[in-house]
């Protein structure tokens, strides 16, 4: 389990150097280091679990390993497993081996150090005092850095704050991964619609009874055929849909709001795609059809709202209290929360869920986020419409197109 880095950890500060000359030793090069205001960078972890890594690096690796920035410069320290491959593929500076660190300290102590203890003393070695860290640093690996005189300061929100405004070339790696999001949600209108439909309003797909899990491998299938990873793909009906997060399980029934919410990574970019609809095959009732309406002039509402300056904790009132007052106010009833009771959406882009949250932040150019108002209401369902788009001076431009439909 990790925690983030205790309090006591870090000091008061920042400092790191800069390069004034190299000089060539008989050994190995001895560069002298001077005073500077930027400060040093230390990551710690999978970069294909961690997208600060990811984004650091632009190389997938399983395991954690150990990246410093110092003075502009970035430099990896890798298993002798991914050595060769860091140094074709990764885009740092210079790429150390585990390895050949490691035997040196041995040496050096006599016994086999720790692999905190080696990377503590790479990093102790290369004159670093002070490093921001990201929040989710190990705790361990901190206190060991501490040990060694290492100062670990760790920075909430996106480690690198350029994360959040994205460049044409990550717009361009976003719609890829939205057009493999469409893949998965075509393929499962395509199922849908080809399902017949049983006494009992039972659904038939193929021989077999269409239950949430099939129809999900389904849509996984797909995705990873177009070249995306899905995990947890929602897919959602009857009264598993009145909760936004809820997977779905079990037989999906004719007549019934069924949401779909796929949100796969792209392998190639590690970029993500996140959309959601609600359909419903067969038909729908009066007041399913009215709470698929609403929520969708819900999303039209805030998509035609979103100016670069305004707040979005305003945006998001404002289509709550819009909801309200076509007669779905937000609220607890029967013990569950009904109407519109979770977010209006989140950044997107190497995370999933990525900061900020619309409701935190003032919109600015560059950013990209989910749209994502919801409806629930335990007795007719549950729905849903989300779309991707980006801030610009003019508005936001949505980035993803699949077609909104309700019946099927």
């Amino acid at each position: 389990m990790r925690f983030p880095i205790a309090w006591g950890l870090m000091s008061a500060g920042r400092q790191s150097f800069k390069r004034s000359e190299l000089i060539t030793g008989r050994q190995s090069p001895i560069v002298l280091l001077m005073p500077s205001k930027t400060p040093s960078r230390i990551i710690f972890a999978s970069s294909e679990l961690s997208a600060d890594m990811f984004y650091a690096t632009r190389f997938s690796v399983p395991d954690s390993f150990l990246f410093l920035e110092q003075n502009g410069r970035k430099t990896i320290v890798l298993s002798d497993l991914e050595v060769d491959r860091g140094r074709s593929e990764a885009a740092v500076d210079e790429v150390v081996s585990f390895s050949a660190l490691e035997k040196a300290l041995e040496k050096k102590l006599k016994t086999k150090p720790s692999v905190g203890q080696t990377l503590a003393s790479f990093v102790r070695g290369r004159r670093v005092r002070k490093a921001l860290v990201p929040a989710n640093f190990p705790l361990e690996l901190a206190v060991t850095f501490n040990e060694h005189g290492i100062a670990l300061e760790p920075q909430p929100g996106l480690f690198w704050p350029a994360r959040e405004f994205k460049t044409a070339a990550e717009l361009k790696a976003l719609r890829n991964a939205i057009r493999i999001t469409e893949v998965g949600l075509a393929r499962a209108h395509e199922v849908l619609r080809a399902s017949e439909i049983r006494p009992g309003r039972r659904l038939v797909w193929a021989g077999q009874k269409l239950t949430s899990e099939l129809l999900r491998s389904e849509i996984d299938c797909a995705i990873l055929r177009a070249g995306g990873l899905a995990v947890s793909t929602i897919v959602a009906g009857g009264s598993q849909a009145c909760d936004p997060h809820q997977r779905g399980s079990g037989p999906l029934m004719a007549n019934s709001l069924i949401i779909l919410d796929v949100f796969p990574k792209d392998t190639r970019t590690g970029f993500y795609g996140d959309l959601t609809r609600t359909v419903v095959r067969g038909r729908a009732s009066d007041a399913q059809r009215r709470l698929w309406e609403t929520t969708l002039a819900g999303q039209k509402l805030a998509l035609e709202n979103i100016r670069t300056g305004e707040p979005g904790q305003a945006l998001q009132d404002k289509v709550r209290q819009y909801f309200t007052d076509q007669g779905y106010p937000t609220e607890i009833k029967d013990g569950r929360w009904t109407g519109f009771f979770h977010g209006l959406g989140h950044g997107l882009g190497l995370d999933i869920h990525e900061p900020p949250r619309i409701a935190l932040t003032d919109f600015k150019a560059g950013q990209v986020f989910t749209v994502e108002p919801g409806l629930y209401l335990p007795g007719i369902g549950g729905v849903r419409h989300e779309d991707d788009g980006v801030v610009t001076e003019r508005g936001f431009q949505v980035l993803s197109n699949f077609e909104k439909v309700l019946e099927l």
